[in-house]
């Protein structure tokens, strides 16, 4: 699985990629995880099987469903509790949540 995650600058989320790799790992599973700026995110959605944001860029929301319905990536918010915990497991599920509802 291939998750990609958004912020503003792609530094944020930098810790939280690091957690989500680490309970990926712990549950035997080989996902490819990353973040980049949004600027940068309509270079990466066709590599993509799911797009997460910071919900500090919630705002975005909109912009990144138009970048992700041609590849139909589902596109969501990280819950903020989970983003601020940097709560890899939490945010590794959710991403796997959206990723097999899409099937």
């Amino acid at each position: 699985m291939n998750i990609l995650l958004v912020c503003s600058a792609g530094m944020s989320t930098s810790l939280l990629v690091t957690k989500m790799e680490k309970a990926a790992r712990e549950q035997g599973k080989n996902h490819n995880i990353w973040a980049v700026a949004e600027a940068e995110a309509g270079l990466h959605i066709q590599n993509a099987d799911v797009l997460l944001i910071g919900p500090q860029m919630r705002f975005w929301k909109k912009d990144a469903e138009r970048i992700a319905a041609p590849y139909h990536v589902p596109v969501a918010v990280i819950n903020t509790v989970d983003y601020g915990m940097n709560n890899g497991e939490a945010v590794l599920e959710f991403a796997e949540k959206l990723v097999y509802q899409k099937k």
